[in-house]
């Protein structure tokens, strides 16, 4: 009788020390790969609203359409990421600096703007990623190339910055401009300056900052010592505008005329195609790539939250529904990004506001 109550005890403290080395097993293991259980067993974190603002580089209406699949596209993303968002509100800003105070103020948690925009509003926005795009048949930094090898067309190679044009229209004016760079003459300051001008908010780098850098490296001057200038709310007025002949010279990125191509004839009801009709005039060094920045102010963006959404933008690029959404601004794809890639950008805000 006591030898088998002694084989019991004995058991049963052997059970006891196996029990004891697996649970010190687990937590041995679990502190050496904390990411296999941190979300076991719990449930996903539930964010009612997440705002994505959009900067008005196209028409509001236009992009408003082609992002409305994104809603679904982020949330699914998301959801597998650990996160329930209730609803994504998408909104155009009225300008690029409203998404940038957007941003800043919290009320906009994430937004797709230009370079120029997110350094002017960094205090209160971080970039998480920037875009790459495919690359022109043209990237030449002399206009009469442009002139020369026209229409435009896209080429298979991604790239991670774009450049600014300067596009004369149909006017007389912008004829007689195009005329002197295709006969490989040099403008003057007072050429340029004796035409009408179209340029966008000052926080745009396509439609302002590096235009006003190249009036500074060809003339010394910017556009505030442009006689004739108009702000506009986006490129699509502008091109209406030019084919109106209601202004001579617009600035925007390389190459818009490809996105205006049938606008060009069918609403703005020009008899010749686009490429026939305008000519470059400048060309400005790359300008880096669109961000995806978030708010430093959002309620719930933290560390977690802000890979999630680096996470899910560069999954959605790489499905065929995502790169019809993101192609509304010529975005192919997202690399992860740091304030230090747009170092470039400080520069030249700086230069923008000495020449202010």
């Amino acid at each position: 009788m006591k030898k088998l109550l002694y084989a019991i005890v004995f058991g049963m403290f052997i059970s006891l020390l196996a029990a004891c080395g697996s649970s010190d097993d687990a937590e041995s293991n679990k502190a050496k790969n904390p990411d296999n259980n941190s979300k076991e067993g719990s449930s996903n974190q539930a964010i009612d609203r997440l705002s994505i603002g959009f900067v008005p580089s196209r028409e509001p209406d236009e992009i408003i359409t082609a992002t409305e699949p994104l809603k679904n596209l982020l949330k699914e993303e998301l959801a597998t990421l650990g996160y329930d968002i209730n609803e994504v509100e998408i909104t155009v800003g009225t300008n690029y600096e409203a998404v940038g105070e957007g941003l800043s103020a919290g009320t906009i948690d994430v937004g797709l703007i230009p370079g120029g925009t997110y350094v002017l509003y960094d205090d209160g926005a971080e970039v998480i990623l920037t875009s790459t795009r495919a690359g022109l048949s043209i990237d030449s930094e002399d206009a009469k190339d442009w002139n020369d090898n026209k229409p435009t067309e896209a080429s298979e190679e991604q790239v991670t910055y774009y450049r600014a044009l300067m596009i004369a229209g149909p006017s007389e004016k912008g004829q007689a401009l195009a005329e002197k760079v295709n006969n490989g003459e040099e403008l003057t300051f007072e050429d340029v300056n004796s035409a009408s001008w179209a340029v966008m908010s000052s926080s745009s780098p396509a439609g302002y900052i590096y235009p006003a850098i190249w009036l500074k490296d060809n003339f010394s001057k910017t556009i505030t010592d442009l006689e004739k200038v108009v702000q506009i709310d986006s490129y699509g007025s502008a091109f209406a505008r030019l084919a109106a002949e209601q202004i001579d010279v617009m600035v925007t990125y390389a190459d818009a005329r490809r996105d205006n191509a049938d606008a060009w004839e069918a609403d703005f009801e020009r008899e010749a195609s686009i490429w026939d009709e305008t000519n470059v005039i400048g060309v400005t060094p790359g300008i880096y790539n669109d961000t995806i920045s978030v708010s430093k102010n959002s309620e719930f963006m933290d560390e977690d939250f802000k890979k999630a959404i680096q996470t899910a933008f560069i999954n959605i690029a790489e499905t065929d529904a995502g790169k019809e959404v993101i192609s509304i601004y010529n975005h192919e794809g997202y690399q992860e990004a740091t304030s230090s890639d747009y170092d470039n950008e400080r520069k030249a805000q700086e230069i923008v506001q000495s020449l202010n």
